[in-house]
């Protein structure tokens, strides 16, 4: 997920996204416990995508204050 597309969502959907990167995230790591991944830079990718939407919330809450 690119940050143009981070930006472009509503406060609403950057909430949804983050709960759905949580539980993706979430999976992942119990896949990863019960058998190794195809693809264990998934894992990387998400706490990413975590913080790139965390960071996007931060700085809407920073702006509105």
């Amino acid at each position: 997920m690119k940050n143009s597309e981070i930006k472009a969502l509503s406060s609403e959907e950057l909430n949804e996204r983050l709960n759905t990167e949580r539980a993706n995230m979430q999976n992942l790591r119990f896949a990863h416990a019960i058998s190794p991944l195809e693809n264990p830079m998934k894992i990387r990718e998400a706490k990413r995508n975590i913080a790139r939407l965390n960071t996007e919330k931060r700085s809407r809450e920073l702006a509105n204050s």
